[in-house]
């Protein structure tokens, strides 16, 4: 039994900020909330964390990440890449996710986590692909997450691109992840496959029924760039959320991540079929997509989170990109508050993963908490405390992080992380990637 005692606790990003209140954390949930006194009072044996000075939140939800991609920071191009389409073909499919195999993903794995878990992530949703390291490079990944402590869902992106025989193995890695996973505590899976223009309709349709019948979502990436609408209206004569909502799969079992280029009509089926969308504001504009309609989506009732993408894992990066590109698209300064991001970041990303009692602090919900230097140059208040997370904080002002009622980091050190040695790993198997392309 701990009682974690703070100047500020957030128990919802939508919710107001309580001043002077701690939360009770008892077998891994919030037992209970409430100013200090009345904790300390109703719970006199409790140890007790001092977070004085500081302020309690929710940990950040993570809803898209390629933790590979760490291992492609500054990787050598022969020339930047002129499109998306050039972004993937040229660049990320041959020179990354091609070469990619076990022991690679494995320290990234284990890197990112850590990274990740010091800048306040307590879940995220991985999107492996790596023709080339199956079979069973999600069940190495999961030993990796739970010696993490992270609340990790994992899936491998099946796709046909690298042939019958791999395309096969894609879809059947997830399939046993996910029945793998089924007594295990942090780690889950997803059925995934790529995209329209790397999957056939009934390989989609297979990866669809497959996942109705383990009773997981379904995620795969959505008009990242303007490539898959105008290939899908080229090809089959409707642009990509038309194609999904005509065979029957656009519904709440669907996670679509980037929705980035949408038309007014796939803009309308996002908001009426109950699909679930991931949004990784820096990531866009890293490989030229252009920047999401979220205000948008959001005013149609679409339960979004948000993703690093593998790109800038900081979470409060990520918050600072959403809170800033959609003024400027829209100039708008009002546009996508600070509160706003904040739920996106938290209990916005818990939804669009289909996670009950995950991303609130409230009582009956996991104890996954972060705790932040609340030492600001300007007062801390109601109305503000937000909008100073957002703008003004980042991973190291980072002090504790709790995922499930166990400390994961404290004063700032990722527990049980070397990670000195962790980063020599990683850049070990980056220069051997490197090499092979």
């Amino acid at each position: 039994m701990t009682l974690v005692l703070s100047d500020w606790l957030i128990t919802r990003a939508d919710a107001e900020p309580h001043r002077g209140w701690g939360v009770r954390v008892l077998d891994g949930v919030v037992d209970a909330v409430g100013p200090h006194e009345d904790l300390k009072t109703a719970y006199p044996d409790d140890e007790v964390h001092d977070a004085s000075g500081h302020i309690v939140m929710p940990g950040f939800v993570n809803a898209h990440v390629h933790l590979y991609g760490t291992l492609a920071h500054g990787i050598p191009v022969d020339s930047a890449p002129d499109g998306f389409w050039s972004f993937l073909d040229d660049y990320w499919w041959p020179k990354v996710e091609d070469a990619l195999d076990v022991a690679m993903i494995e320290a990234a794995t284990d890197y990112v986590c850590a990274e990740m878990l010091r800048s306040g992530t307590t879940t995220f949703y991985d999107i492996l692909e790596a023709p080339n390291s199956l079979p069973e490079a999600l069940l190495a990944q999961k030993e990796v997450v739970e010696s993490r402590g992270l609340r990790g869902i994992l899936s491998f992106e099946a796709t046909e691109r690298a042939g019958p025989e791999i395309a096969e193995l894609g879809l059947a890695e997830n399939v046993a992840l996910i029945q793998a996973c089924r007594d295990s505590v942090l780690v889950s899976g997803l059925m995934c496959f790529h995209t329209t223009f790397t999957c056939s309709e009934d390989y989609i349709r297979r990866a669809f029924g497959l996942a109705g019948d383990l009773g997981v979502l379904t995620h795969a990436h959505c008009n990242e760039g303007i490539h898959e609408g105008q290939w899908c209206e080229e090809h089959l004569g409707r642009r990509t959320l038309e194609f999904y909502d005509e065979i029957g799969v656009a519904g709440p079992g669907f996670l679509a991540s980037q929705c980035v280029q949408l038309s007014e009509r796939e803009q309308e089926i996002l908001g009426s079929s109950g699909m679930r969308v991931a949004h990784m504001p820096l990531a866009n504009c890293e490989v030229g997509g252009g920047i999401a309609p979220v205000p948008e989506l959001l005013a149609r009732g679409v339960r979004m989170g948000l993703g690093s993408d593998g790109y800038i894992n900081d979470f409060f990066a990520v918050m600072r990109g959403a809170f800033l590109l959609h003024k400027a698209r829209l100039l708008d300064p009002g546009a996508m508050p600070a509160a706003t991001v904040l739920a996106m970041a938290t209990q916005g990303g818990a939804e669009a993963l289909g996670l009950e009692r995950v991303g609130s602090l409230e009582i009956g919900w996991s104890a996954d908490l972060q705790v932040i230097d609340g030492n600001f140059p300007t007062p801390l208040t109601e109305h503000n405390l937000a909008e100073q997370i957002v703008l003004w904080r980042n991973h190291t002002h980072v002090r504790d992080v709790m995922v499930t009622g166990d400390w994961r980091v404290k004063n700032g050190e990722v527990l049980g992380a070397d990670l000195d040695a962790m980063a020599a790993r990683t850049r070990l198997q980056a220069e051997r990637l490197w090499s092979r392309s």
